[in-house]
């Protein structure tokens, strides 16, 4: 079976989960880590069965309870290169090497952690290899304060925590396919001021999950990835007019109203009934702002721009929220 269930979607926190076949992945983690867990115990997502987690960009509003939640569960995270480099920038700035050293760093501490493992573990190997179960007992007594000192030294040789430290770090690439367990990611390049902002259409037991928030624009890139789908989440920010008269400073406005900056309920509306294909059985509005958008005015620019392109049969519009899961969607 598969499961799609939006956890979060807005400015404040954005986070769901996608499960096929046996796997199952987290995508953005913008909530901290307790609220994450209780939002998937709230919809019967059990946070143990993760696998993985995948990140679109590095916007707090997408890794604020990252670190703690891979390192809770002890699974992996996948990025691309520029925003791991961006995200570890931001949580731990590190002024004394570049990135590339600070990597180079990781890689040789993890090296000698595996290496003091590899050892510690051949000598419980060789004394529980003896035959005499006498000597056996004796060797054991010998060997266990080198195993106690072994564990010593490495808590004294520990390098200092590090906010930025994951169980796993896997990179990939925009325009480059990958798998994780049962499900098959394909990751597009997205509008939006990160570093190396991503989208995705996730492919597992035949279903294809289109994910598409950040977007300046729909690009012709995205346009064609968003294709055959079965569900489609899809970013409606703001509607133009609150975000003019809204809150907001007008260099943030400028950058909300850019190529690089949010889709508005219009822009959306205009992708629905000019260039989408009306695959999906779920079109689902993400990513909506509470300061300078309505839910009703996105349902109904959204209802509007589907009819016009021959109406809503057999497609149910949904609206993914701030403050609560969405209901579960399965297939």
């Amino acid at each position: 079976m598969v499961r799609f269930t939006v956890l979060a979607s807005g400015s404040k926190g954005n986070s769901s989960v996608v499960s096929g076949g046996k796997t199952r992945i987290l995508v953005d983690a913008g909530l901290s880590c307790r609220e994450l867990f209780r939002r998937m115990a709230e919809v019967g997502e059990d946070p143990q069965t993760l696998d993985a987690i995948v990140i679109t960009h590095e916007h707090s509003d997408h890794v604020a309870g990252l670190s703690v939640t891979a390192r809770k569960l002890g699974i992996p995270v996948y990025f691309t290169e520029a925003t791991h480099r961006a995200w570890a920038q931001w949580i731990s700035p590190r002024r004394t090497m570049t990135y590339t050293q600070w990597m180079e760093k990781l890689r040789a501490e993890r090296a000698a952690a595996a290496e003091a493992e590899a050892e510690s573990d051949a000598t419980v190997a060789v004394a529980e290899s003896d035959e005499n179960q006498a000597d056996f007992e004796a060797d054991a007594a010998e060997v266990e304060p080198a195993k106690v000192d072994c564990v010593a030294e490495k808590a004294e040789h520990a390098p200092q925590k590090d906010p930025a430290r994951l169980p796993q770090l896997e990179l990939f690439a925009a325009g480059e396919p990958f798998s994780i367990g049962d499900i098959r990611l394909s990751p597009f390049t997205t509008s939006h001021d990160a570093a190396d902002p991503v989208g995705f259409v996730f492919e597992t037991e035949g279903v294809r999950l289109g994910y598409a928030t950040d977007l300046g624009y729909v690009a012709p890139n995205v346009r064609e990835q968003l294709k055959e789908l079965n569900l489609l989440l899809l970013e409606s920010n703001h509607d133009l007019e609150m975000l003019r008269d809204g809150p907001y400073p007008w260099s943030v406005k400028q950058r909300v109203l850019s190529r690089v900056g949010h889709l508005s309920n219009d822009a959306t509306a205009e992708f629905l009934s000019a260039e989408y294909d009306g695959h999906a059985t779920y079109v689902i509005l993400a990513h909506l702002s509470e300061s300078n958008n309505l839910p009703e005015l996105a349902r109904i620019a959204a209802a509007r721009a589907l009819a016009e392109r021959g109406g809503t049969d057999g497609c149910q519009l949904l609206l993914a929220e701030q403050q609560r899961p969405i209901s579960p969607i399965s297939f």
